[in-house]
């Protein structure tokens, strides 16, 4: 299992501050729908990218005990 660098953790944080960008700039020009769904859009990227490592860490569990 490859080891999770702290750019992980830099590009998520920089997905949110996008959407947090982007979701008071669109509020602030009466589009809240287009907000929601770009806040909804940034949740899901970042679920992408979670949901690979919590399956590499199941893996590695089930590796570490052999189940």
């Amino acid at each position: 299992m490859q080891n999770m660098d702290i750019s992980v953790v830099f590009q998520i944080a920089a997905v949110g501050i996008l959407v947090a960008v982007l979701n008071q700039v669109l509020k602030q020009a009466g589009r809240e729908d287009q907000a929601t769904i770009t806040t909804l859009a940034g949740l899901l990227v970042v679920l992408f990218w979670v949901i690979h490592y919590v399956s590499q860490l199941f893996t590695e569990v089930q590796t570490i005990f052999n189940l």
